[in-house]
Parts: C-alpha cells; structure tokens; sequence
C-alpha cells in the first residue's frame, strides 16, 4: 500500500512490564480492576464525547490517556498524551511512553486511537477548536509488535473539537467532531484511503446558534448503525449566554433559582445517511440542515426534560433491530438530586425507565447489549450527591457499579460493584467508562476502561483496566 512520505517524529519502544491487581495471576480468575498508569489529570480518560482510546488489534491492546502529569499554576495539572499497550493473553503491560513531547493544561487535549483498514494505527491529541496532532504508524501492526515507529498524518480539519472516530461501510473511517467554540457547529467527515485524505457533506449537521441570535449549544454522542451505513446522533441543548446583561438569563423555573451552563437540557436525536449524507429524525422525516434550535425543538427532540438538567450527553447501544438505546443521566427533585434513565423507543413513542441513583449529573457510563439480548449498564453510583470544591471532582466520580436488564429494559437489577473485592482502593473515586473496542468498531465485551482518583485536588489519577475471564464475544 502507498503511504505518505512525512517525517520521522518519533518511535515508542514498548518494553513488557507485569502489573497486576490484588488477587491477580497471569492466570488468575480476579476481575478486580487493574491500574495500569498513573499521573494523570481531570479527565485522564475522556467521556462519551471523545472517543475511542483503546484498540484491540492483532492480539494487543493498544490505549491512549493524558498522563505525566505535573503540578501547575492553574492547579490543573499540565499532562502528556501517552501509549501503553497489553497482552491479553498474558495480562501484562508494555512501560508507557509519550506521544508528545509537549504538555498541556487542556483536558481537551486527551489523544483517541483507531486502526485504519490495513492495520496501521493513528492517533489524534490536541484537539480543542484546533486542528490538533494526527500520528500514523509507520507500519501496519503484527502480532507481536515491540517497537512503534510514527509518521505525521496529513491535517483532518482546520479546528476539532470531542472528536469521536469509527468504522464505516467499506472499510472507511468517520470522524464526527464540533467544529470551533460552544455555540458552533457538528459535522464529520469521511476517509476512504486510510486517513490521508478526508471529505465532508455540503452542509454541517446542527448549528444551533447559526442564527447568531441565542447562544445555544450542544453535547453529542454517537453511534454507527451495524452496517455501518447510518450514524445514530443523540445530543443534549443548553443556552451558553454567559455574558447576557440578563441577571435572569439562566433562571431555571423547575426548582425556582439561577442555574448555570453547566445545565443540559431534553434530548434531540437525527439520523444521517453516510452514503449520501441525507439527515433524518427519529420518523424518517429528510431534515434541512444545519439544524438550528427552532429547527431541532421542532424535528428532532425526542424528550422534552422540564428543565431537568445533565452535565454530560447519553452513552448509546443497539438493539436487535439496530434501533439506539440512550443511558441518561438527569436531575430530578433538586441540581443535587439525580437518576439514571434507559431511553427507548417503545410503539412509537419514546420509553424512559429510572435505573437507580447517580453521584453526579456528568457521569458518563456505557451501555452495552451481549448476543443473549442481555442490557449491561456500567454505572458511576454512589450514596448522596458529590458537592466538592476539587478540581478532580468536578465532573462526578462515584463507585462503578454494573446493572442489566433482561427484559429490554423495562426492570434492572445490581449486578456488582467492580471493586466490591478491593480495599486498595476504598475512598477513591472513579469516572468515564467506556468500553474497550476492535478496529471494526465492534465491543470486546469482557473489557473495560475508566480512570480513578483519590486526591480532590492533585492530578495523581490511575487509569483501570476490567479484564473479566469470560469469553469475549461482539456487543455493539
């Protein structure tokens, strides 16, 4: 295959080291959580708005994360985009290394990872209304692969931001991304020759601020159907009028008091045609875009929350009929009362069960559908709300708890705390699960990926990796 001729920027040598958790052997049967890199900061591991971080290509695992992190001025934390990689058959860890010889503050920054069609890897960091920096590998990956050599890839766009990328029909690559600042807009675009170059529709997808007019904004997630030939769009809207002369500007009428940007609102979903870039909504209606506010209330909202507000947008599965589910965080009696939701659509109409109690209304969480039909929802839980003044914490935390359903989601029971086992890490707090997944974008079941922290304030994060012994098999 033609690559490109780019200069040599770096080569990671990826020396094997053991780590294991408490109770745990090369061949032990323990699913208690591994750490597996420290130093990190706000956001070690990203949430649902950026990703993926992880690859299981060839027989290793390969992740991605911000660690090294060092103490700054801001008290944020300046952190390095880093790679490790993992032995699943052995459970060992390469030593980490750097993608990047400089750090950031950003937590935006945080790299993402993929393998394109001829098994080359790319990863993507800096990221934040930036074009950022794309790495390709030299050489496609082999089984066994030691010694990492990269290239720099070719410009994706001039400004990114959340950039999420997946699999598509015919071996292509999507990358769906905000294009500048809060109130900008969505769009994606498409690579058929492994990331070298990349084509966008005519139009971006949403602009909710395109009047220029409201300062509205939005939060999105996003999912290929399993053809690869749809992408599901779920998104939260919010006003990000920080500056209005209206003291009232932010006045949220449900519990009767000023509440801030930090507040999400309902739930919007599209529908787009990545052959030929036509949107639809949830009925099939083609819709004209960029969709603005006016427009999305109109087309696109699919659960008009009443002024309950989230941090952060729903995680998103498939069904058996390759319809999206939603995992829904929203406050409910108070901002400092909040619950999860299953979100479906039942009959034609839109379906939301409560799950249990959430710590917090930016706790991302996975949802996943195994071959038995099977819902897991991997939660971040607690008791109370986490009301703290810490830097770390500023975006939840919370034990990790798995619930399912075997009824499609009409009921759900606990399945476990994932670190019920453990007293290593009593105290800590843990955010931004996210599954472990293939170069076809498809889910290695018996992974998962979160980071923890115990400090409020330091950046001294641990990234874990969930490795169950049960045979790993595809969930979307």
């Amino acid at each position: 295959m033609e690559r490109l001729t780019l200069p040599l920027v770096l080569v990671c040598s990826l020396c094997v080291s053991t780590v294991y958790g408490e109770d745990q052997s090369p061949t032990g049967t323990s699913t208690i959580p591994v750490a597996f890199a420290d130093g990190g900061k706000f956001k070690m591991l990203y949430d649902s708005r950026q990703r993926p971080q992880s690859v299981l290509l060839k027989g290793t695992l390969f992740i991605v994360y911000n660690g090294g992190a060092r103490p700054s001025k801001s008290g944020k934390g300046s952190a390095y985009p880093m790679l490790i990689s993992y032995n699943p058959q052995t459970r060992n860890f390469s030593k980490p290394v750097r993608l990047g010889q400089k750090s950031s503050t950003d937590h935006h920054y945080s790299p993402i990872i993929w393998a394109d069609k001829s098994d080359y890897l790319h990863v993507l960091f800096g990221c934040h209304r930036t074009p950022g920096t794309h790495l390709i590998s030299a050489h496609p990956v082999r089984n066994g692969t030691g010694q990492i050599a990269w290239e720099e890839g070719p410009q994706i766009a001039p400004g990114l931001s959340y950039p999420t990328v997946f699999r598509i029909y015919g071996d292509r690559e999507i990358i769906y991304y905000r294009t500048d600042g809060h109130t900008s807009s969505w769009t994606y675009r498409i690579s058929a020759d492994n990331g070298r170059t990349w084509i966008g529709p005519e139009n971006d997808v949403t602009d909710l601020d395109s009047k220029g007019r409201l300062d509205w904004s939005s939060y999105q997630t996003k999912l290929p159907g399993k053809d690869g030939k749809h992408l599901h769009v779920v998104y939260t809207d919010y006003d990000d009028n920080k500056n209005s002369p209206d003291p009232q500007r932010f006045f949220n009428p449900r519990y009767d008091g000023l509440a801030t940007n930090e507040w999400k609102y309902n739930l919007s979903y599209l529908n787009i045609d990545l052959q030929t870039h036509v949107v639809r909504n949830a009925d099939g209606d083609i819709l004209k875009t960029p969709i603005d506010i006016d427009y999305s209330k109109e087309k696109c909202e699919i659960w008009d929350t009443q002024w309950r507000g989230a941090g952060v947008p729903p995680a998103v599965a498939l069904d058996e009929n390759d319809d999206p589910a939603f995992l829904h965080v929203l406050s409910e009696d108070s901002l400092t009362d909040h619950q999860y939701y299953f979100v479906r659509r039942v009959d034609g109409h839109w379906k939301q069960t409560p799950i249990t109690h959430s710590t917090h209304q930016w706790n991302s969480c996975h949802l996943a559908r195994s071959d038995d039909g099977v819902l897991h929802a991997y939660l971040v839980a607690g008791d109370g709300y986490l009301d703290t003044d810490g830097y770390m914490d500023r975006h939840g935390g919370g034990s990790i708890e798995e619930w399912t359903s075997s009824d499609k989601g009409d009921t759900w029971k606990r399945a476990r705390d994932l670190f019920s086992a453990s007293s290593k890490y009593a105290g800590w707090r843990f955010n931004n699960v996210q599954p472990v997944v293939r170069p076809d974008g498809s889910v290695v079941d018996s992974m998962l990926l979160f980071y923890g922290w115990k400090d409020k304030d330091a950046p001294q994060a641990s990234a874990f990796l969930l490795h169950d012994q049960s045979e790993t098999h595809t969930r979307r």
